[in-house]
């Protein structure tokens, strides 16, 4: 059984009209970027809960959680209104395999996320620990509409912050955006147009790619990148190129 605390909700942030980030101060134990926790509400009698990724560093006391209101949702939707001072359910452990530890040897580390699942890539990035040992990190966030890019401005900043070891991109589905490419990222990476942005190959003799995000995307990215670049999904018992996080 996992054991919950109590988080005060101490900020906000509301980039859409669904999109938004919520920011708490908890008692909780230390984690390591990358990893999820779970949230929690007593509603109508009844403890709700959803597994959330941390966007923020560990050395931030701060916990940040990136969130989208799923219209109808009865959970997402209590998340929304939530407002400074009001209280929640947070794990006091988190979990998840999600992290640079249970990354193999490569000389480049693709970061892939679709919507808000952009934060395990922040908290990994923000902390900073263990990065040497890549050649060149490449962060790929793809959403619908350019409006949905909320922690551009955090991305920018970070690549000044590692100069030419990060690379960024960010892709809109569903409008045209200068500065992004337009489609999805299986699409993208079948032709050759996300190699193209970046100006490096995908490929698996020196590249792993971290996946999260849609299940629809993740999905089909692990089957192109199985088909043309003959990658396969990463276990620490059985090395490969890919790695996915499981929520539970």
């Amino acid at each position: 059984m996992s054991e919950w605390v109590i988080g005060n909700v101490v900020q906000v942030k509301h980039w859409t009209d669904n999109l938004f980030s919520l920011i708490i101060r908890a008692p909780i134990d230390p984690f390591v970027a990358g990893q999820f926790t779970k949230l929690g509400l007593e509603i109508n009698g009844k403890k709700i809960q959803r597994a959330y990724s941390y966007v923020n560093a560990p050395k931030n006391r701060n916990l940040e959680f990136y969130l989208i209101a799923v219209p109808g949702g009865k959970f997402s939707g209590k998340l929304h209104a939530m407002q400074p001072g009001n209280n929640l359910m947070i794990t006091k452990k988190a979990a998840g395999f999600f992290i640079l530890d249970e990354i193999p040897s490569c000389k480049y580390l693709w970061m892939l996320a679709t919507g808000t699942a952009l934060g395990p890539y922040l908290s990994i990035l923000e902390q900073g620990d263990g990065l040497e040992r890549f050649d060149k990190i490449i962060l790929i966030h793809a959403v619908r509409f350019a409006k949905e890019l909320s922690y551009l401005p955090q991305m920018l900043k970070l690549q000044r912050r590692f100069n030419n070891k990060l690379s960024i991109l960010t892709i809109v589905s569903r409008e045209i955006n200068q500065g992004s490419l337009t489609g999805r990222i299986p699409s993208l990476i079948k032709d050759g147009s996300l190699e193209q942005a970046i100006n490096l190959k995908l490929e698996a003799k020196n590249c792993h790619v971290m996946l999260c995000g849609n299940p629809n995307m993740v999905h089909d990215t692990q089957q192109i990148l199985k088909e043309t670049r003959a990658m396969q999904k990463h276990f620490k018992n059985s090395p490969g190129h890919i790695s996915t996080e499981h929520y539970w």
